[in-house]
């Protein structure tokens, strides 16, 4: 590369004159992540977990001694004595819309873990009560808080690549037995979390060039991979976004990333234009990332190729970095009325594309997505 640049992206903050505490509750911990959110709400001064609702008695006895944190087994009994002001939910998504809409009824902001729901439609019905409360709601797409997502948004709108054309997404992590390790088998269950890889992990990706390139998916093809015998999900996923300003992005997403592989996990992102080329291959957690520029725009004069560094704070917690800003994100939502960076909207909208993705691979066709 002819250039680098680097830098270090500022840490985010609770909007200054506010000190209220926001009390959080977690509903549900036959999940991977919910443990690993609990140091980023210890670390965020405006957010405070009081209670754990879980039915499973050893796990919520065990998560509420490690946490300092009141156990319940019933969310209605924990919404009466608590009164939290945020729930956070890590439930089987097939499950995700009763609570997440009991608590909305209770005057409850809610987070509900990524990707809402086991339908769209369900998925919907949680931000329409959301909504008719006043209440805010958020989901975990994460990405579009790093930094390097943020510059390629930036970089995008500039014109710095002309007119793009397309892009490609890859994104691998694990193999399924994570979801049998980490507490989660239901996970493998299409009836209980709504699909495979493209719907657990997919979704992300989906959301993510959504945003960057500030457009929605018109219409999609797809096939779908299935290796495992013992379960009625897919392992890999593969498919074809046709952006409605023209954009084709073609998408990888998979359970069958090797486990010798770094980090386990296989993350690639990029976008085509008429006059460049950007990619990156995400680090995740804790390391240097790297956006790669490569661009005939006259503004690249004398460094037509650059390597953008990003070094990120090493941070504690689900997604690091990202997963406090997404937080501290909420949270400052919830104490100024804002809207949250990411709603219960781009919830839906990720969810009616992988319903068409499913779709188009079963009917070998492209079909629309719905609005």
């Amino acid at each position: 590369m002819s250039s680098a640049t680097s830098r270090k992206p500022a840490q985010g903050k609770i909007a200054a004159g506010s000190d209220k505490v926001l009390k959080v509750a977690i509903v549900g911990l036959g999940h991977l992540h919910p443990r690993s959110y609990m140091p980023l709400f210890a670390m965020i001064p405006a957010t405070r977990a009081v209670a754990v609702v879980e039915q499973n008695a050893a796990m919520r006895e065990a998560f509420a001694k490690e946490f300092g944190v009141t156990p319940y087994a019933d969310l209605d009994a924990m919404l009466k004595k608590e009164k939290p002001d945020i729930a956070a939910i890590f439930l089987p998504h097939v499950d995700c819309a009763t609570a997440a809409i009991r608590c909305a009824e209770k005057g409850v902001h809610v987070m509900v873990e990524k990707p809402v729901a086991a339908s769209a439609n369900s998925a919907q019905s949680i931000v329409t009560a959301v909504r008719r409360a006043g209440l805010k709601m958020t989901t975990g797409y994460c990405w579009r808080l790093h930094p390097v997502a943020r510059e390629i948004k930036r970089l995008i709108a500039s014109g710095v690549i002309g007119e793009v054309i397309g892009g490609e997404g890859r994104c691998a992590a694990g193999r399924l037995t994570r979801y049998i390790d980490g507490n989660s088998p239901w996970m493998l269950e299409k009836a209980k979390s709504g699909g495979g890889p493209i719907y657990n992990l997919g979704v992300h990706w989906i959301d993510l060039f959504r945003w960057m390139l500030q457009d929605e998916v018109a219409e999609v093809s797809g096939r779908n991979v299935k290796i495992n015998t013992r379960y009625d999900i897919e392992d890999n996923s593969f498919a074809h976004l046709q952006f409605a300003k023209g954009a084709t992005v073609a998408l990888d997403i998979s359970y069958t990333v090797p486990d010798s592989f770094p980090y386990g996990r296989d993350l690639y992102i990029s976008i085509r234009g008429t006059r460049g080329v950007l990619s990156w291959s995400p680090a995740y957690e804790g390391q240097k990332d790297v956006l790669h520029i490569c661009s005939d725009d006259p503004s690249m004069t004398g460094s037509p190729r650059r390597a953008m560094e990003f070094e990120l704070e090493a941070v504690k917690g689900y997604s690091g970095y990202m997963g406090r800003e997404y937080i501290q994100a909420f949270a400052q939502s919830v104490l100024t009325g804002n809207e949250p960076p990411i709603t219960g909207e781009d919830g839906v909208a990720a969810l009616r594309v992988v319903e068409a993705v499913y779709q188009a691979a079963a009917e070998k066709r492209w079909v629309a997505v719905k609005s």
